[in-house]
């Protein structure tokens, strides 16, 4: 694993380890005398019904202020510990917990500075000759420097684990939580679904009503002009207006299956579809596609709606000179970005991002959209695809 590292990274990771665990024997000891105040407080609070539970309260507050600042030095030196949902005297156990886990970090970090006092004083005392006599004591000082050294080194990534398995198991949601998450989560999903669904529905139908109906009506009043009326001249005219309207007619069509969904999906995956999304677009648009193989039908189906929409949004609201889209995927995570420049203002709320965002959060996604005034307008999908 240390390979993968170049000398600054090893130093700033080691050195963002050793100030998370110095800070975090400082807050331990602190900890520690909170809960005995804490304990002592409520002793003396207990036989009095009002002022225990105002102690109590005050109890909860501040140690969910100390819990917070705790999470706050896990994310700045440790990384993040995940998704938490902490209440109640499951704070406290969490304080209570990690007294040991400060106290081995501060003991960790003694250490440490301990050996590079002794490294110092070992430095000082070859540099004035104390081992001429024969290089034996020296080794064997260097081999225990390392030891040491490498002592240190393991328990700090060990404590730095330890402190984010603490916080996800004691201040995390419990099984119980978790499963009462994921059922809402799904039942969310599953409405999006329905609500995705319905307003594809309502889309076509006012498509064919507004459109393709009409254009019907008007086709059949041509032909039957040109049936009923005696001009050669007049009729050939008539039907040359047939013509060109079969065609507009055959046009839309094309356009109401495509959205419905696009061939080229089937015939070539995401890459081919989105190309012809850039070729249909009267906006130029910067296709950037970092994917190597074919995904999923149903996520290259969400990918494919998350840029055709956005895209047909931009050329149709925010009249931007050009339209950007990047598809990559990495850490197993699907990404598709459609940036415009612009007037911005774009309402996350309207029919159409948001019927996006229900695609996306359908797929267990996640989405975005930033659109300040003046713009540029980031929409951004993120899906898994491991």
């Amino acid at each position: 694993m240390l390979r993968n590292f170049s000398p600054s990274a090893l130093v700033r990771r080691y050195g963002l380890l050793v100030a998370g665990l110095t800070l975090g024997a400082l807050t331990a000891a602190a900890h520690l005398l909170f809960l005995i105040g804490s304990g002592l407080a409520y002793v003396f609070a207990a036989p009095f019904p009002g002022a225990r539970t105002a102690v109590r309260r005050a109890i909860l507050a501040r140690a969910h202020a100390f819990a917070r600042l705790e999470l706050r030095r896990l994310q700045r030196f440790f990384g993040d510990p995940g998704t938490l949902a902490y209440s109640g005297r499951r704070v406290l156990l969490y304080l209570a917990t990690r007294l040991w886990v400060g106290a081995a970090g501060g003991l960790i970090v003694f250490l440490l500075v301990m050996g590079g006092g002794l490294a110092g004083v070992l430095v000082a005392q070859l540099l004035d000759g104390a081992f001429n006599d024969g290089p034996g004591l020296f080794v064997v000082n260097v081999f225990l420097g390392l030891v040491l050294l490498f002592v240190d080194v393991q328990g700090m990534s060990g404590l730095a684990v330890v402190e984010r398995r603490l916080a996800r198991d004691l201040l995390g949601p419990s099984g119980t939580e978790e499963l009462e998450r994921r059922v809402g989560e799904l039942a969310a999903s599953r409405a999006a679904v329905v609500a995705a669904v319905n307003d594809e529905r309502r889309r076509i139908e006012r498509v064919l009503h507004d459109g393709v109906q009409q254009r019907l009506v008007a086709l059949g009043m041509l032909l039957g002009r040109a049936r009923r009326g005696g001009d050669p001249e007049r009729a050939a005219d008539l039907v040359r207006q047939a013509h060109e309207e079969t065609a507009e007619i055959l046009r839309e069509l094309r356009d109401v299956s495509w959205r419905v969904f696009p061939a080229a999906l089937d015939d070539g995956g995401l890459r081919p579809a989105l190309e012809a999304v850039v070729e249909r677009s009267a906006i130029p648009v910067r296709l950037s596609y970092g994917l190597s193989g074919r995904l999923s039908a149903d996520l290259e189906t969400v990918a494919y709606f998350v840029v055709s929409e956005s895209v047909t949004n931009a050329a149709k609201h925010a009249a931007p000179e050009w339209i950007e889209v990047d598809v990559r995927a990495e850490d197993e995570r699907l990404t598709v970005t459609v940036t415009d420049p612009g007037q911005g203002g774009a309402d996350a709320t309207g029919g159409g991002l948001s019927g996006l965002a229900r695609r996306v959060a359908a797929a267990d996604g996640e989405f975005a959209v930033d659109s300040p005034t003046g713009g540029p307008t980031v929409v951004r999908a993120v899906l898994p695809c491991a």
